[in-house]
């Protein structure tokens, strides 16, 4: 018989787990599913949980929280005949947006249980997945920072602002070779960007995506080696467009191999922080991942139709 694992993090969001677990199980009994539901606690529980369900036979993996949860939910469900459902319970969410998931619970569930499923591509860097994106160089670090301060009591945001001021007084280059299909360019940069399909770098919609099935990872690789001209440039590629800033290269590519002069170093996986060894070795992994979405979503590939029940 076919069952549903749901796993919601605690720790996400607004921290109200326990009221969503209980409105998502009234939700999917409702509809006629069986249902065996983790409430995690904490970080730690996300992984075991849905690996353990996968290992069950779980029928779906439906995760709750947020870009790094989804994350986790997808490397335990990857390239298995085995769709993920999103409840997008974090704080930004970028993943379900780009699919046009709602973000509103109820609505969020019934997408997967009257929505459609298809396959989405997903990045790879040292057998590490990523759904939206990976970087090296400011960004790990002022998360790194940011943490620091949010467990001496500061607020998010405001850890944020301030791990942020803090890099970028420090000096925030690094040294590194790219190589790509039949190429290979050296940089001196304050981070290399890595995208799961392109993403939108200018105006209201920037730092979305239109699409998760070309197939392509997008690297953007910054060629600046003054602290001074940062935030010009970032101004620049926000009202211009990276395409029309010169000093902000677009790699789109298959495959990156990516080499530091550190042995290991800190990268960020979908906003979370794990240390790799250098070379980091970037891959497309196209149509790898079933996932619910609502009907006619245009970002990802065709699949099969119809509600969740029929599987």
């Amino acid at each position: 018989m076919s069952w549903t694992a749901v796993v919601l993090n605690d720790a996400s969001g607004t921290g109200d787990g326990a009221e969503s677990a209980q409105r998502v199980q009234e939700l999917l009994t409702a509809a006629g599913q069986e249902v065996r539901l983790t409430l995690a606690r904490e970080g730690g529980e996300l992984k075991p949980a849905m690996e353990r369900a996968v290992r069950e036979g779980c029928s779906t993996l439906v995760a709750g929280g947020g870009d790094g949860t989804i994350s986790t939910a997808a490397a335990a469900v990857i390239d298995r005949d085995i769709p993920l459902g999103v409840l997008p319970l974090g704080t930004l969410n970028h993943f379900a947006k780009d699919l046009g998931i709602p973000l509103e619970l109820d609505d969020a569930v019934k997408v997967i249980l009257n929505g459609a499923t298809c396959r989405v591509d997903v990045g790879e860097v040292n057998g590490r997945l990523f759904l939206n994106n990976s970087s090296l160089g400011v960004y790990p670090a002022i998360v790194r920072l940011r943490d620091r301060y949010r467990a001496g009591g500061w607020g998010k945001w405001i850890a944020a602002l301030w791990a942020g001021l803090a890099v970028l007084q420090r000096n925030p280059f690094m040294a590194v070779r790219i190589k790509t299909e039949g190429e290979a360019i050296v940089r001196r940069t304050p981070f290399v960007f890595v995208g799961n399909n392109e993403y939108r770098m200018s105006g209201l919609h920037a730092g979305s995506r239109d699409s998760l099935v070309s197939g392509k990872l997008a690297a953007y690789v910054l060629n600046a080696e003054r602290r001074t001209g940062l935030v010009r440039l970032g101004w620049q590629v926000l009202l211009k467009g990276a395409e029309q800033v010169k000093e902000l290269d677009l790699l789109t590519v298959e495959e990156a191999v990516v080499e530091t002069r550190r042995p290991r170093l800190p990268v960020a996986l979908d906003g979370e922080v794990e240390w790799l060894e250098s070379p980091m070795v970037y891959r497309a992994r196209p149509a790898s991942l079933i996932v619910h979405v609502p009907d006619g979503s245009s970002a990802c590939h065709p699949g099969s139709t119809g509600p969740f029940s029929s599987h």
